[in-house]
């Protein structure tokens, strides 16, 4: 059985400072309105957690891109028929930034998901603690890590897709910008698509600032009708890009086979 690796902390007295802006990242998601978010991501399968990563943060993430040792692929859209663009997937051991926000948002949606499940007549439960649910998805062969760094250039986009990965899916996940709108890039508007059934899809452009994150539905959600639940189709990506270069960080709470 296979869990994920966690990296070594130094010892010594001084405070290691990834750690410490990790423990700051996690912080500003605990202290987010989450009876606001639970309601929005019910109401519209997307919510926004404002500010959780700093401009410093931010920069920093997105410089990785430039670091291949860090990821485990690297995947060229245009070649795949997903769009253009770019993306690359973390490797295990994740960084600690990136380590701690999986983990916390994991916990603070599993509830919800697990809501979610029970209105739509599903019988999986997800536990309470990420770790536990990695254990579930490493047991079926879904070993890799899929938290990625995205990068767009001028004319990149990403088409409508759902990011299903194996048997195993929470059906929640997060996306941070790592960019400014208006200041390092134009368009590239984060875009969700709602299918109902029997009814036209809906469209909704999410706004995002730097170091905001977007929790939505990977797949499913479940809407009230007049007899009871059901479920609608989601899928998301990423409108043009007019100008300039947009980083987002990507969060699967699954991993992938």
């Amino acid at each position: 059985m296979r869990t994920a690796p966690r990296r070594k902390q130094p010892r010594g007295s001084e405070a290691d400072p990834q750690v410490e802006e990790s423990m700051a990242a996690v912080a500003r998601v605990e202290s987010s309105g989450w009876s606001q978010i639970d309601d929005e991501l019910s109401g519209s399968g997307s919510a926004v957690l404002k500010g959780i990563l700093s401009p410093q943060q931010c920069a920093e993430l997105a410089r990785m891109f430039g670091n291949d040792r860090t990821f485990r692929s690297h995947i060229v859209m245009a070649k795949h028929g997903f769009g253009r663009g770019e993306y690359k997937y973390f490797s295990y051991p994740l960084p600690d930034l990136v380590q701690g926000l999986r983990a916390v948002l994991y916990e603070k949606l599993a509830c919800i998901a697990n809501r979610w499940n029970e209105a739509m007549g599903g019988a999986v439960r997800y536990p309470a603690k990420h770790r536990d649910f990695l254990r579930r998805c490493h047991e079926a062969g879904q070993e890799r890590p899929t938290p990625l760094l995205l990068q767009y250039g001028e004319g990149d986009y990403n088409c409508l897709h759902q990011d299903l990965y194996g048997e195993h899916v929470f059906p929640i996940q997060a996306a941070v910008l790592l960019s400014e709108p208006g200041r390092d890039f134009t368009g590239g508007e984060f875009v969700l698509m709602e299918q109902r059934p029997r009814m036209q899809s809906r469209a909704e452009v999410v706004p995002l600032r730097q170091g905001d994150a977007v929790a939505f539905a990977v797949h499913h959600r479940p809407v009230r009708g007049s007899r009871g639940f059901y479920r609608v189709n989601l899928r998301h990506g990423v409108s043009r890009v007019r100008s300039g270069q947009r980083h987002t960080l990507g969060i699967i709470f699954h991993d992938a086979k």
